[in-house]
């Protein structure tokens, strides 16, 4: 085999070969060694006890980020539905079915990067966590060009769908303000997975704890103080997207993601099109809860009283 394709493929690289690299640059080191017989409860609590303590400091962090981001949406929803019931559910359609529809895409496509980026680091081959990061992002930001068009046919979508007039109206308008917010989608996904194979969760929680506090209070004061409406929940929300986005990007080029990150690459437009064929596969095993959801919100749509329905199902 040749080294350019050991070194484009780290899932062909041996596992066993020297991983300094990787002990150096993670932030949470767990035991080489396994933990030892367990004779009674006392070893197992305390065994417990040491093991639940490695598996929150990754995961806590992680779900706090993930609650950040998704409670955006939730957020601009609340707001909207102090607005006006129309304003409501034109932000919940779009949120919970154009939106919910392509962050279910960006979202699984972006996965792939858990098993790439993992295999990376784990054979010491940290330069390629860079590489597949920017291999990601082009394939995620052409995808995207593709879903804006739902974006910008939404108001003719919905009404075939069966969406009464208003809704599908409001909601089209408000699509098109939206789209920046799809972008956003296909960047952070793959920068969250970069960092997560590095065990920088903490910097994610904390960019993410940010932007939820600023989403609140800017949201409060353009929706309702300034009475901006739809329009002040679009430049609110996709400006939070983005500043997860950037603060994230700034992150990574300070330096501080050390030999993972070594500047803008060609390589990363080698192999694009097994890392498509992966990066569609990941995205159907994960997006199907998701659009399920999307399915819920359009079938209330078809009830009586379509925008109460509607808003109820979206705030539940």
């Amino acid at each position: 085999m040749e080294d350019s394709d050991t070194q484009t493929h780290p899932l062909l690289t041996p596992l066993n070969q020297p991983q300094q690299h990787q002990i150096n640059s993670a932030v949470f080191t767990a035991k080489s060694d396994d933990i030892p017989p367990i004779n009674g409860a006392s070893d197992f609590t305390r065994e417990f006890l040491i093991e639940s303590k490695k598996l929150w400091y990754l995961a806590g962090p992680a779900i706090f980020t993930s609650i950040s981001q998704y409670s955006l949406g939730a957020v601009t929803q609340v707001f909207a539905g102090q607005v006006g019931t129309l304003q409501l559910a034109a932000v919940s359609v779009e949120n919970s079915v154009i939106a919910g529809f392509c962050l279910g895409i960006t979202f699984g496509m972006g996965s792939a990067l858990e098993t790439l980026c993992g295999q990376a680091f784990g054979a010491g081959k940290l330069d390629m966590l860079g590489i597949y990061m920017q291999r990601s992002w082009l394939i995620l930001n052409a995808t995207a060009v593709i879903l804006s068009l739902l974006y910008i046919f939404a108001d003719p979508l919905l009404k075939l769908i069966g969406q009464t007039i208003a809704i599908s109206e409001a909601a089209g308008v408000f699509a098109l303000w939206m789209i920046p917010q799809l972008f956003a989608y296909a960047m952070n996904y793959p920068i969250q997975k970069f960092l997560q194979a590095q065990s920088k969760i903490m910097v994610m929680a904390l960019i993410s704890g940010v932007a939820l506090v600023g989403h609140t209070f800017f949201s409060w004061l353009l929706m309702l103080r300034l009475q901006w409406g739809l329009a002040g929940a679009a430049v609110v929300l996709n400006s939070s997207w983005w500043f997860i986005v950037v603060a994230q990007i700034v992150y990574v080029l300070s330096g501080s993601c050390g030999e993972a990150w070594n500047g803008f690459s060609f390589q990363a437009f080698q192999n694009l099109w097994g890392f498509v064929r992966l990066s569609l596969a990941s995205a159907v095993m994960l997006c199907l809860e998701v659009w399920y959801f999307m399915a819920l919100i359009l079938f209330a749509g078809y009830l009586e009283n379509a925008e109460v329905s509607v808003d109820a199902l979206s705030i539940w």
